[in-house]
């Protein structure tokens, strides 16, 4: 999983970078044969060293997929219906996750662990055909010098809201890494139905990817972050205050609530640096993913040193002390922005 994330965080802005002559559809195709390219590795490859490089790969692959499927999604939508177009995509890959990751565990239980990826091996067959069927060929996106590139980085607007994304995923990553530990502390007498409360949890991420993109188009791009934001704060501040009680009938919405947030804020967030950088909008979403896996990464490092410290339970305002870090990023970049467009007016 380690590896899996810093090949996506590292090389898929690398990819996105050396890729920029090609316009979103190809780049769809070259992330799918990435993708083979490392479901071959693991399936036939001996030694863990090869299963590493493989995994790698899948990261590489998996990432510019991402990234080139949120542009195109943005690229095909009509004027007024880019954010439910990109939410879209969230909610496919959400719903992956939902249904994915319990039957690989049931395959894995059951039959060889290879099997999976001769199963993702085939999907991704299916994806090619699908993706050289059905999505046209788009205008290539102005070509943007290697400076111009790493200016993006440079620029305070693109570097603070890339900022708000890294602390926003490191707060998804402390709870979602040890999810399944803190609901046996908090719900032990549902110990044995985790895959049913799992489940609507999962459910939640689909509804709010779905929200995201539509609150985004009708009430604004600021208003939904900041809005998903403060509703991650209280839902996880909620959940530290309840943690004593075993009150499946609070908790659960809560777990639901903190979910929907979440997945709000992510295709809502691209949608947000896409607006602010529409001219280069593949390069700043390959940065936008390397932030959201580096968050991944340190969440999942922090919440192993508070449980590891102190108890699982603390998780929760970690993670709301995390989001609440962004938030005030957040507002101060908006502000700032708000202020800078009144000027050029």
């Amino acid at each position: 999983m380690t590896v899996f994330a810093l090949g996506n965080a590292i090389g898929t802005p690398l990819i996105m970078v050396a890729t920029t002559k090609m316009d979103q559809r190809k780049q769809l195709l070259l992330a799918l044969a990435i993708i083979l390219l490392g479901v071959s590795g693991i399936i036939t490859l001996p030694g863990f060293g090869l299963l590493m490089a493989s995994r790698i790969l899948l990261g590489i692959g998996t990432g510019v997929f991402v990234v080139a499927a949120y542009g195109l999604a943005a690229k095909l939508a009509v004027p007024g219906r880019q954010g439910r177009a990109m939410a879209n995509v969230a909610m496919g890959y959400s719903s992956s996750l939902v249904f994915g990751v319990p039957l690989g565990r049931m395959i894995a239980s059951t039959y060889d662990w290879k099997l999976i990826f001769w199963g993702i091996g085939i999907f991704s067959l299916f994806a090619i055909f699908t993706v050289v069927r059905t999505i046209p060929a788009m205008e290539i996106e102005e070509v943007v010098s290697l400076s111009k590139r790493l200016a993006l980085l440079r620029n305070s607007r693109v570097l603070l809201t890339l900022c708000v994304t890294f602390f926003v995923f490191i707060s998804y990553s402390i709870l979602n890494t040890y999810i399944t530990p803190f609901l046996t502390v908090i719900m032990p007498s549902m110990k044995d139905k985790l895959s049913i409360i799992l489940l609507a949890m999962g459910i939640a991420s689909l509804i709010g990817s779905r929200v995201g993109g539509l609150l985004a188009d009708r009430i604004g791009i600021v208003r939904t972050l900041v809005g998903s934001m403060t509703i991650h704060i209280i839902s996880l501040l909620m959940l530290y205050v309840v943690s004593g009680f075993e009150w499946i009938i609070v908790t659960l919405p809560l777990l639901m609530i903190w979910e929907m947030a979440a997945w709000t804020f992510g295709p809502t967030q691209n949608f947000n640096l896409v607006s602010l950088t529409p001219e280069a909008s593949g390069i700043v979403l390959s940065l936008n993913s390397s932030f959201v896996q580096l968050g991944f990464a340190a969440g999942a490092g922090i919440g192993g040193i508070v449980a590891g410290r102190s108890t699982i339970l603390e998780i929760s305002w970690v993670g709301a002390t995390s989001v609440l870090i962004a938030l005030l990023i957040g507002v101060f970049s908006y502000r700032n922005n708000r202020e800078l467009s009144n000027a050029q007016q």
